[in-house]
């Protein structure tokens, strides 16, 4: 098993950190390569600019500068997202990670004269895992359609293996969380983490 890990908060000792230390210490568990992607310790610049936008759909020229990032989201069979949930959607660094990492030519193929839609391009990611926290309670946030969530197990689930495994964890109410109720969320990431992984 190969795991890429996209982390992204801020705060070097936020609650996010914690879930993504489970995440990682269950990856070692389970005898996993495990790559981490912290987006905010690296200074990732999530803005997709004019120079990138222009040569976007150029399969041989949309990788400069994101090398690493498409390298390791080349080599990984299973791909996890940590990061808070603001306003019921991902961050900005983890929504730019997507606009810029997620090129034509690796994610995905451009729809052609035989193809009217897009093609999946992450064929070799076999399990999507999301990790996150929101300040709103679970009603609410299904209630304003939950952006977040179906952009990464909707959207992109789309382009990864067609029998791709996902699993969705998070912790809601963290504006009135309690202490008690964040011990039970990082095992309950545990336990969702190995069964997803088979361990």
């Amino acid at each position: 098993m190969r795991a890429l890990v996209v982390y992204a908060h801020p705060r070097t000792q936020s609650y996010a950190a914690a879930v993504r230390d489970v995440v990682l210490e269950r990856l070692s568990a389970a005898g996993a390569e495990t790559r981490l992607t912290d987006l905010y310790a690296e200074g990732f610049d999530p803005v997709l600019d004019a120079a990138a936008l222009e040569r976007y759909e150029d399969t041989g020229a949309n990788r400069l500068g994101l090398e690493r990032h498409i390298a390791d989201l080349e080599w990984c069979d299973t791909l996890i997202f940590v990061y808070p949930t603001w306003w019921y959607g991902l961050p900005a660094m983890m929504k730019g990670w997507l606009d810029r990492v997620l090129v034509p030519g690796v994610a995905f193929l451009m729809p052609d004269a035989t193809h009217r839609d897009i093609r999946p391009g992450l064929t070799g990611i076999t399990r999507l895992a999301v990790f996150t926290t929101c300040g709103a309670s679970w009603w609410l946030t299904r209630l304003v359609g939950a952006p977040g969530r179906r952009t990464l197990l909707r959207g992109l689930r789309y382009i990864c293996a067609r029998r791709c495994r996902t699993c969705f964890v998070a912790h809601y109410g963290m504006d009135s969380s309690t202490a008690q109720s964040r011990d039970a969320h990082l095992r309950r990431v545990a336990r969702r983490l190995d069964r997803l992984i088979g361990a």
